[in-house]
């Protein structure tokens, strides 16, 4: 399955642009996880902030906010986007996920994303950080093409 963002995946909801949502081939809705921005702050890296206020934390879990694994492939993916090595690529699989160290409110995730070719696919292997605790690595695979 091939997924589109439906906006940059640096917009934040309430900005201009910003819809909520990712569409994959059929063209389907899937709401996202994850309401803030995600921002590039370097070649190979992007930053977000964990806001006490993401939808999430209502029900994960009340009075002991964990941010869940899924957001954190969220932000992983869209850091991704953010520093793919050519335009138009599309999540073609994630291979792996392994989380280390729990992310709560008020964190900000560091992601670090590394590239490899690897024939018509790209490999992103992302390693998220919140302060000095690594907390995931994530390999994600792309293809070309999601663009159309």
């Amino acid at each position: 399955m091939t997924v589109h963002l439906d906006r940059p995946a640096e917009v934040g909801p309430g900005q201009p642009g910003a819809v909520d949502a990712v569409r994959d081939d059929t063209g389907a809705r899937a709401v996202s996880p994850v309401a803030g921005a995600v921002h590039r702050t370097g070649p190979a890296e992007v930053t977000f902030t964990v806001s006490a206020d993401e939808p999430v934390f209502a029900g994960h879990y009340p009075n002991f906010p964990i941010f869940p694994g899924m957001c954190v492939l969220e932000i992983a993916h869209r850091g991704a986007l953010l520093t793919a090595p050519e335009p138009g690529l599309a999540l073609a699989a994630m291979k792996s996920a392994r989380f280390t160290a729990p992310v709560f409110a008020g964190d900000r995730l560091t992601v670090a994303v590394d590239w490899k070719r690897d024939r018509e696919r790209w490999t992103c292997v992302a390693r998220a950080r919140a302060g000095d605790r690594d907390v995931a690595v994530v390999r994600l695979d792309y293809r070309a093409g999601g663009d159309r």
